[in-house]
């Protein structure tokens, strides 16, 4: 793997990439990737001499191999609603063209992948990627191929050892702990609303790995309502010690931003504040931990004006590194076309207000808080095969 360029930042957008359309009725809108670009390009994010827009890589069947079986991409291509692979239902119906502007997703996240194990940037993020559900031969939860396992595979196909994943959709990052779930080699990290009140309705902390890779499976499963201070208190207390313990050669993650407390399709209560807090503490744990090899996905979220956009312009300008001031304007240009493409009012800022503080879980915790409830169950089940304190302090 070659050494990175530093603070180069590759960029995978093609037009192309919103031809992944499930139709006008559908909460996974291309267009929240398309106002994510222009916004982007409106606040000059794209525009800065570090950042690179290149196009994703054409991709063949033996690459979708590295996760997906034969038979499954069969039915993808043949565009024949069939429920044994999970084909044609109201979460993914199917539509003309479906095997190719779904490998173009993956081939998007591939070119992110390659860009970082290639050396020619440090970062690379593929927004409309993040394509989590995705079972080796099903579809599931709006995603036909699993864009980020085959960039790990692949990845791994390359010689790469150590793989960390971490998952900050609302939704737990099932498809993608399925498919390295007893491979020491891969640690999935995945934070999300719990199961028991949410789709795909697993990633419980008691889910951590097979006979091989026991505790390299994370699941911090949270109660609805969770705010901005208690889940960057969870990741605070998870996420850090593991990436420490595991010492990834690459970080790859998926930056849903349907924890929003205003996202329609679950029950969070984040903020726009709180998730770029995340990904800039993605971006700094690459930096520690992964000689700053990060490879950066979009994901799940359906408030299609209000905050795909402006949550995934931080992540491109945090990974450019010159993150956006929460407090700058959105342009005028850019409200109005989100406002005529989505019918939605358009956010005036890039915040939703100030970022309300967490304290450490380290520091003290309270067994009758449902939050801290949440994270010790993952401390117990999972630090101690790494070595480190259950107890929370790392």
């Amino acid at each position: 793997m070659s050494q990175p360029q530093p603070h180069e930042l590759v960029v995978v957008w093609d037009d192309a990439l919103a031809g992944y359309n499930f139709g006008p009725h559908h909460p996974l809108a291309p267009v929240r990737v398309q106002l994510t670009i222009e916004l982007a390009r409106a606040l000059g994010v794209l525009d800065l001499p570090n950042v690179t827009v290149v196009k994703p890589d054409d991709i063949d069947d033996d690459v979708l191999r590295l996760v997906h079986r034969d038979e499954y991409l069969d039915a993808v291509r043949a565009e024949v609603p069939d429920s044994r692979f999970g084909l044609g239902t109201a979460d993914v119906p199917m539509f003309a063209g479906m095997h190719e502007a779904s490998a173009r997703v993956v081939g998007a996240t591939v070119a992110a992948a390659r860009a970082v194990y290639e050396g020619r940037a440090m970062h690379a993020v593929n927004v409309a990627g993040g394509l989590h559900h995705a079972m080796p031969a099903a579809a599931s939860g709006f995603c036909v191929f699993n864009d980020l396992a085959v960039a790990i595979a692949w990845l791994l196909e390359q010689g790469v050892q150590r793989i960390a994943y971490v998952d900050i959709d609302v939704h737990h990052g099932d498809g993608v702990q399925q498919v390295f779930y007893d491979d020491p080699r891969v640690l999935t990290i995945s934070l999300h609303q719990s199961g028991r009140t949410l789709f795909p309705g697993t990633g419980f902390p008691d889910e951590t790995g097979g006979p091989h890779a026991d505790g390299y499976s994370v699941n911090v499963a949270l109660p609805p309502g969770t705010t901005d201070a208690g889940w960057l208190r969870a990741f605070d207390a998870v996420v850090p010690p593991l990436l420490r313990a595991f010492e990834p050669e690459v970080l790859v993650s998926q930056h849903g931003c349907d924890s929003h407390r205003r996202d329609p399709l679950a029950q969070l209560a984040l903020t726009i504040d709180g998730q770029r807090a995340a990904h800039a503490a993605l971006h700094a744990l690459a930096h520690t931990y992964a000689g700053g090899r990060w490879v950066a996905t979009g994901g799940g979220g359906y408030a299609l004006a209000e905050v795909v956009p402006r949550t995934w312009a931080h992540l491109l300008a945090i990974a450019a590194g010159t993150p956006i001031d929460p407090q700058v304007a959105t342009p005028q240009e850019w409200r109005m076309t989100a406002t005529a493409l989505t019918g939605e009012p358009a956010p005036e800022s890039m915040t939703d207000g100030p970022l309300a503080d967490f304290p450490r879980f380290g520091a003290g915790h309270n067994p009758a808080d449902p939050v801290d409830r949440a994270i010790m169950a993952t401390l117990k089940a999972c630090f101690p095969s790494h070595g480190l304190d259950a107890g929370g302090e790392g």
